[in-house]
């Protein structure tokens, strides 16, 4: 999972060139270390090169600072296929490699492929740095056959830049085997989705049936993906649920057990990505994560069995709750360091039965599809999509939070003067309700508009999370100047603080006068709770580009 954000940060930044010749972004040979040599100009090199990619989108600036070393890469004419053999470096054994693991002098080593690299330093000046033990000493080829949107041409030269050696011939099988065969066995995926990676895969329901309907077909419902789509049986699959209390035997279920044995519970549930919009963010400062538009978001019903039917059928109970215990939510997608992803909840939100967390197995009246958690999911409403964990396989009450990559180091946001290099992770809470939001979706930004128009009708969502309901929306055609209210065609509220679903609108948008077929159409929700937009993505920026719930702005182009 380390490999995810060590290299997703340099992925980003597209449009590296080297300036001119050879790059001197070098490797050390092992036994030529001076202590303390290279440290210094190596962290100062990252922290450049890392501003220049904040600033520009781009790693060109970075190619103007030097790290001491015995090894210079190829010239730009001449270099050769990542992780190919290079002539003229040091030869290395996977058994030299190894001693390399972060222990012992605390140097770090991988390969990839033929290739040796030293990443020690950089892991340093990483925030998610200590994860690259997980492939210390070995191969970052499984990593990157799971993530495989960093096979970009911008990282592969800094990866070829800490190039310190070729393995020895006939020790690269191991890392060759590892190739895409983890995702070969996903399923197909509806031609109207909107990808953004393949591998894994995620896609945005097309903006242009999002509001078609209040449920979201199953086939375009959007797609967020962390690692590959899991192959169950569900002839062999069993839950576990483990109440954590000594004396009580964990629960093993069949998919039938829950649908027979326990009371069946529906609820409709807007699921949305945390980074939904972040493309708006990212126009106004480079930002790190997928560049959603508007549409990583959908609504379904969801039908299963109360997660608290079966924390008391393992024989939990309402008088064990303390305010230090939480239930961890396991899935069955595992990572090459065989994590799986996780997340967990407070016990008093699992046990309120208030908050409807169920434990899925129904979407829209028929079976969990594979992309979105068959055979079991767990349906937390209200909270980031993250938190709703797919092919749910463990469920067990404990004392500590998730150790999962993306629960600790990754769904936090932080205040917009913070970077990768200084956001703390360890003490940033992680990201649970969604702040109210909107979005138009028809007309699409840039639509065009004849100057003599008078009015144009507008569609779009709103959602809150936290069980808050939307209680207007407000359209403008100037940009915020003036305003209308928009009429709220179909939400779903049980009862009070129990809306869980998103709110369609539309309305018939009058123009202002003489608009000369130029005009900016503005949306903003305002939930029950009195919670509004703010008006602009400034005071919200954060450098993960989460939770943009900024005002909505498209606009027109005049007719030819």
């Amino acid at each position: 999972c380390f490999f995810f954000f060590f290299f997703f940060m340099l992925g980003r930044c597209h449009g590296l060139r080297r300036a001119g010749g050879s790059l001197r972004l070098l490797g050390t040979r092992a036994g030529s270390r001076l202590p303390g040599a290279r440290a210094t100009p190596w962290l100062r090199w990252v922290a450049a090169a890392s501003a220049a990619c904040a600033a520009t989108g781009s790693l060109a600036a970075a190619v103007n600072f030097q790290r001491p070393s015995t090894v210079q890469c190829a010239s730009t004419a001449s270099a050769p296929e990542p992780g190919s053999e290079v002539k003229g470096l040091p030869t290395f054994t996977r058994a030299d490699v190894a001693k390399h693991d972060g222990k012992g002098d605390g140097s770090i080593w991988v390969t990839y492929r033929q290739g040796v690299y030293d990443v020690t330093e950089f892991a340093k000046a990483h925030p998610g740095g200590d994860r690259i033990l997980l492939a210390a000493g070995a191969a970052i080829d499984p990593f990157w056959a799971m993530y495989a949107a960093h096979k970009v041409a911008s990282v592969y030269e800094i990866l070829e830049g800490l190039r310190i050696g070729n393995l020895a011939p006939g020790e690269t099988d191991a890392a060759a085997d590892a190739g895409d065969d983890v995702y070969s066995k996903d399923p197909q995926r509806h031609p109207a989705l909107r990808p953004h990676t393949k591998k894994p895969f995620n896609a945005e329901c097309p903006q242009e049936i999002l509001v078609d309907s209040f449920l979201t077909p199953n086939d375009v419902f959007y797609v967020r993906n962390h690692l590959y789509v899991p192959e169950v049986k569900v002839e062999d699959f069993r839950l576990e649920v483990n109440s954590g209390k000594a004396g009580s035997k964990p629960l093993s279920l069949a998919v039938d057990d829950l649908k027979k044995n326990y009371k069946q519970h529906s609820v409709a549930a807007t699921l949305v990505c945390a980074g939904n919009r972040r493309r708006e963010m990212d126009s106004v400062k480079s930002v790190k994560g997928l560049s959603w538009n508007t549409g990583a978001i959908s609504n379904a019903r969801w039908t299963g069995v109360r997660l608290r039917d079966l924390l008391l059928a393992a024989g939990y109970r309402d008088e064990d709750c303390t305010n230090d215990t939480y239930v961890l939510l396991e899935g069955l997608d595992v990572d090459p360091a065989k994590q799986p992803y996780s997340t967990s909840l407070p016990i008093a939100w699992a046990m309120d039965p208030q908050k409807d967390v169920i434990i899925a197995y129904e979407m829209n009246g028929e079976d969990l599809p594979r992309d979105h958690g068959f055979p079991l999911r767990a349906i937390v409403p209200g909270t980031i999509g993250a938190r709703n964990i797919k092919w749910l396989g463990k469920i067990s009450v404990q004392k500590t939070e998730s150790t999962c990559f993306f629960y600790t180091n990754d769904y936090k946001v932080f205040s917009p003067d913070t970077t990768m290099e200084t956001a703390d992770f360890k003490h940033t809470p992680p990201v649970m309700d969604m702040p109210v939001t909107s979005a138009v979706v028809e007309p699409r930004d840039g639509f065009r508009l004849s100057a003599d128009t008078p009015s144009v009708d507008v569609r779009g969502y709103a959602y809150s999370g936290g069980g808050r309901a939307i209680q207007r929306v407000d359209v403008s055609a100037d940009g915020g100047r003036t305003w209308q209210q928009a009429e709220i065609k179909q939400q779903d509220e049980i009862a009070p603080g129990r809306s869980w679903a998103w709110a369609l609108w539309e309305v018939e948008l009058l123009l202002p006068p003489q608009h000369g077929g130029r005009v900016e159409v503005v949306c903003k929700a305002v939930d029950t709770g009195a919670n509004v937009q703010p008006d602009s993505v400034q005071g919200i920026w954060n450098v993960r580009g989460l939770l943009n719930n900024a005002w909505c702005r498209i606009h027109s182009e005049p007719e030819p």
